[in-house]
């Protein structure tokens, strides 16, 4: 029974690593579409998104089958009811990469201000989430704390790109509406790093029986 029990929670971590290379998929294929103007970029990361939230579904299958066959022991069950938890932040971080791709269709191909900071942020986001779903199926406490202290680098990076948006404006008020859209892109990626934390978080909890906060 307890080896049908391991092959399933084995299962579960390949599930979640798959939800993870989705998001990373979409956070980068949306920010792709925004820096080179590539339509069909906008395009994967909104087939991304819906692809995230039918293995959100899955997982949440797999998931409600081990609590209701197998009968976990305490740390068996915080090890699902926490991967129930984190795809609820990985189909947000999906929502979110789907509207950055909405973002640009609207902008249509205007030179981008805070190009760099930008990338930079998508990047950021991208390892905050891959670190993330790696410290769960590693059970690694000390890379999931990393992911929750990683989120300060990515919260400076929106304060750069705010800043140079928000001189951008000052300088050239016909650019404001622009300048709107990519802050708008910014907090997105702020967001993706949140929920990235919020994984870390239950993963941590997953591991000790304690919710870490970043705070």
């Amino acid at each position: 029974m307890r080896n049908k029990f391991d092959l399933q929670l084995e299962q579960l971590h390949l599930e979640l690593i798959k939800m993870g290379a989705l998001c990373e998929e979409a956070i980068s294929a949306g920010v792709k579409a925004l820096l080179d103007n590539d339509l069909a970029m906008a395009e994967k990361a909104m087939l991304r998104e819906r692809d995230i939230d039918q293995k959100e579904r899955d997982v949440e299958g797999l998931c409600m089958k081990l609590l209701l066959q197998q009968q976990p022991v305490a740390r068996d069950l915080r090890t699902i009811s926490s991967a129930m938890k984190m795809i609820s932040d990985m189909e947000r971080i999906g929502d979110q990469a789907s509207d950055i791709a909405e973002i640009t269709r609207h902008i249509g191909g205007q030179q981008l201000p805070a190009r760099s900071h930008i990338g930079e942020m998508a990047r950021s986001a991208v390892k905050m989430v891959t670190d993330s779903v790696e410290s769960f199926v590693k059970k690694d406490l000390n890379m999931a704390r990393g992911v929750i202290q990683y989120d300060d680098v990515v919260d400076q990076l929106f304060n750069d790109v705010k800043g140079e948006l928000t001189a951008l404006i000052r300088q050239d008020s016909g650019s404001a509406e622009l300048a709107l859209d990519l802050l708008m892109v910014a907090k997105y990626l702020e967001r993706i790093g949140d929920h990235a934390v919020n994984v870390a978080e239950w993963v941590a909890y997953s591991i000790t029986g304690f919710r870490e906060s970043g705070d």
